[in-house]
């Protein structure tokens, strides 16, 4: 089939290599007259290079129907029970609350950027009735002080954070849910302490590998948004376009406030616009903003330039074993600019155990409607997981 062209009949079960992927499909409205809300759920297997067409096993068609039956809206909009600040060294305070049912099964929200921050939104992903919900602020980031500080901040600091916050607020274990830079921080929180981690919901797969940052801030995903790429680009001198992480490492700690903040603007925005499949004006108004773009520019540039602080490339991929027996959900949109598939992917071969969902029709952002209701459901199998484990 020629790249890009369209069948007229779409399978039911496709063979290339052992993997099996669950996303939304829409068919051409000559075969169909259904909207989108409505689009039906296709299964792909992959194995070997046999491409038969071959039937669903019965196992697979009751995976799929479960997976159908899941709630994958997100939930209302609610309030904190409490919320408070914990003092995790003599620098650094952090943010946290907490939401949903207070009795209910843990989950934390591990925040992207680094450098992001949380938001009333994050709540929603989780049902409230069922889970106990936990949000907090990474070093430097959102409401955690002090502000966009780089100092006693690295992945392993973060890690000891989430400890001695579950320890805090005594919590034995909890579910863990990350995107983006919140994938590769679940992962090394996870792999330091798989015994507190009861799931995990995974999106965006970011390992932080030379190649992912090469592919985004030297020029790779410059070929898709080549507008975008321009002002992120000329605020460097040419004589300094060798290595555009290190350039922007300059400004963002120059003794020029002012220049840090056009170095944070150039850098937030950069990544706002290509968050998204489609345009999301909102998202591209936060590179706007000096307080929050500060905060994500600065701490951002200092984990890449420090290559996430791990010891090699490889080293969350080489740490698989340690959380091979959790129960974990992957979700990756198909077309994510800033974290691509190929990570996910990579992951993915590793982890086959996990379950791998691929959302044909989005890119980066976790307010996708296709990611979305991926992360919903996901939330959703894991907790019918505890529910018939507790029958």
């Amino acid at each position: 089939m020629k790249l890009g062209s369209v069948p007229n009949t779409l399978p039911t079960s496709f063979i290339l290599p052992s993997l099996i992927f669950k996303f939304p499909i829409s068919l051409p409205f000559s075969h169909q007259q259904i909207p989108s809300s409505g689009r039906k759920s296709l299964v792909i297997r992959m194995q070997s290079t046999d491409h038969r067409i071959e039937p669903i096993p019965s196992n697979l068609m009751a995976s799929e129907k479960e997976s159908q039956e899941l709630i994958r809206n997100l939930y209302p909009q609610i309030e904190p029970y409490s919320t408070g600040f914990l003092k995790v060294s003599d620098l650094h305070t952090i943010y946290w609350e907490q939401s949903g049912n207070p009795s209910g099964h843990p989950v934390v929200f591990i925040h992207g950027g680094p450098g992001g921050g949380t938001s009333p939104s994050n709540r929603r992903f989780f049902d409230p009735d069922f889970y106990r919900i936990v949000l907090f602020d990474q070093r430097g980031a959102g409401k955690s002080t002090p502000h966009a500080c780089l100092e006693q901040n690295t992945t392993w600091d973060l890690i000891d954070d989430i400890e001695k916050l579950r320890e805090h607020l005594e919590i034995p274990e909890w579910q863990v849910f990350g995107g983006s830079w919140g994938s590769t921080l679940a992962l090394a929180y996870s792999q330091s302490h798989p015994d507190k981690v009861t799931g995990m919901v995974l999106r965006g797969i970011f390992l932080l590998r030379k190649k992912e940052i090469d592919w985004f801030y030297e020029g790779g995903a410059a070929a898709i948004y080549p507008d975008a790429w321009e002002p992120f680009r000329d605020l460097i001198p040419e004589s300094e376009r060798g290595c555009f992480v290190d350039a922007y490492k300059k400004r963002l700690n120059s003794n020029d406030m002012e220049t840090q903040y056009a170095a944070a603007r150039a850098w937030t925005k950069w990544e706002m616009v290509t968050a998204h499949l489609l345009p999301n004006e909102d998202n591209i108004k936060r590179g706007e903003d000096d307080y929050f773009s500060l905060a994500f520019a600065r701490i951002e540039n200092h984990y890449f330039v420090n290559k996430g602080f791990f010891p090699s490339d490889s080293f969350l991929l080489d740490r698989i074993d340690k959380i091979r027996h959790i129960n974990t959900i992957i979700v990756q949109g198909r077309y994510d600019v800033c974290c691509p598939m190929m990570s996910a992917w990579d992951l993915h071969k590793a982890w086959p155990e996990a379950d791998f969902r691929v959302v044909p029709d989005a890119g980066h952002s976790a307010n996708e409607p296709g990611i979305t209701a991926e992360l919903v459901a996901a939330n959703e199998k894991l907790k019918n997981i505890i529910k018939n484990k507790g029958e």
